[in-house]
């Protein structure tokens, strides 16, 4: 029998125009994976599959007559429980957000999607606030690796990496302040990308000091459906006033062009980071395959520092300000892990922002220099594959800043950045390398993720072994 749960999202518009197949079907297939496979990954922390079967439906009769409204028109989707959502509340894994709202505000990836088509099968989990690179939150509790469910999902867009990796819809979106959209893909072994800053209308923007540290971005099975996702969403909207104009060519056209020619820097550290060797190793080989696809392969290294003092200074004092209209009844009910995180960037100073934002002008230079003689920069996305649930780091390191030492210097410099599954470990758990481009160059990070991917395809786990094994990975749990 059909899979169409695990349909590319291209694949599905091909389908559609040749009637092989509904939006319906698609839909009532994604909703069966929904129910047999989220009781154990928890991806979503609302579904509404009665408001989806009446999008399904409506763009089930605009297929029959020919006229699809859009270029995603019938593909089911997610949004992450961080982007409002009319009629759905946005409670940000908190028990602090009221569900009973209102709701009556879509946010700008929220409204294209819906303009061009697609069907938006529920909302996906995130830690409280999206504050750590993990997925658990006093809300909807711990959200699962679908590899390994005893296994950490990345974070903290890590139910909408879940989603993607488990067939539970085509197109997800997610949020990335310090790795929020690469980290928790790299862990469930789909593509993820994190746009150049402003590509993307974000609204609300992020709070205070964290306001220019946010992107949103696909999450997704392959490369061409993330192109797709992408034309989709970085569409203008006048309520980001930050915005970049939208480009008139689709985030398709020039997508199988290759990477011939182009001059590549691999970086295994950056300078700074410590990788496990089974990670070095796997990256090192993908770097490789670069040079196969007509590419020059340098190994080279930015001449920076590790800028996470800086990336504290604007991350935490933006978190407290996100907090700051909380009481302390509201405030006793969060992660403790967020308070402490918040109570620490309530005493930055403004002198100290000052600074930080001189250090991150020189951090942006040095980058922007690096790319006068190189195309793309290749590194390790995480230091480590996924490891036990309920921590914020292996044992083997004492924070969790540790293990992504290679995503959040690209939230501080705006750069385009993508996490590209390259194989697995010794323990099964997939590997992924980051590929990041000067700003603006958002296509080429897609065209050389491409490359990479029509030689080595993204392999995806079997969910449903997993959920025939249900009993026996609950005891593990």
């Amino acid at each position: 029998m059909t899979d169409l749960a695990s349909y590319s999202a291209t694949d599905l518009i091909r389908g559609f125009k040749v009637r092989e197949f509904s939006p319906v079907e698609v839909l009532d297939a994604v909703l069966e994976r929904i129910d047999r496979v989220n009781p154990i990954l928890n991806a979503f922390v609302l579904v509404d599959p009665d408001r989806a079967r009446t999008t399904a439906r409506a763009s089930e009769h605009r297929w029959a007559r020919g006229e699809p409204i859009g270029l995603v028109d019938g593909i089911p989707a997610s949004v992450k429980d961080q982007s409002l959502t009319e009629g759905w509340p946005t409670r940000k894994g908190s028990r602090t957000v009221n569900a009973e709202g209102p709701w009556t505000e879509d946010a700008p990836v929220v409204a294209r999607l819906k303009e061009q088509g697609a069907v938006l099968v529920g909302k996906t989990t995130t830690p409280e606030y999206g504050w750590k690179a993990v997925t658990d939150s006093p809300l909807s509790g711990i959200s699962r690796n679908p590899w390994d469910p005893t296994r950490t999902c990345g974070g903290s867009s890590g139910g909408a990496a879940i989603a993607a990796a488990a067939g539970m819809g085509a197109l997800h979106q997610g949020s990335d302040g310090g790795g929020s959209i690469r980290i928790p893909a790299a862990f469930c072994g789909v593509f993820g990308l994190k746009p150049t800053f402003g590509r993307v209308p974000m609204y609300p923007q992020g709070y205070g000091s964290m306001a220019q540290l946010g992107h949103y971005g696909p999450i997704t099975r392959t490369v061409a459906d993330a192109a797709l996702m992408m034309t989709v969403m970085a569409r203008s909207d006048s309520r980001d006033w930050l915005a970049l104009q939208a480009e008139k060519r689709t985030y398709l056209d020039g997508l199988d062009e290759g990477i011939a020619g182009l001059k590549i820097a691999y970086s295994p550290t950056l300078g700074y980071a410590k990788v496990d060797a089974e990670v070095a190793e796997v990256v090192a080989e993908a770097a490789l395959h670069f040079e196969q696809l007509g590419a020059v392969v340098e190994e080279a290294t930015p001449k920076i520092e590790n800028p996470l003092h800086c990336f504290l200074t604007f991350y935490e004092s933006g978190l407290a300000s996100s907090l700051a209209s909380l009481s302390e009844a509201e405030l006793e009910m969060l992660d403790p892990g967020l308070r402490e995180m918040a109570e620490r960037g309530r005493r930055v100073t403004a002198g100290q922002l000052f600074s930080a934002w001189q250090e991150r002008e020189r951090l942006a230079r040095t980058i922007n220099e690096f790319y006068e003689h190189f195309d793309l920069l290749i590194t390790p996305q995480v230091s480590v594959t996924a490891f036990e649930t309920g921590t914020l780091h292996p044992p083997h390191l004492s924070s969790m800043w540790d293990w992504i030492p290679f995503a959040f210097p690209f939230n501080l410099t705006h750069q385009p950045a993508a996490a590209m599954p390259c194989g697995f470990a010794s323990d099964g758990l997939p590997v992924s390398f980051q590929i990041v481009a000067p700003r603006h160059a958002d296509r080429r990070v897609l065209r050389a993720s491409r490359a990479y991917e029509r030689v080595r395809p993204i392999v995806l786990p079997d969910v449903i072994k997993q959920s025939s094994a249900r009993v026996e990975a609950e005891g593990r749990l």
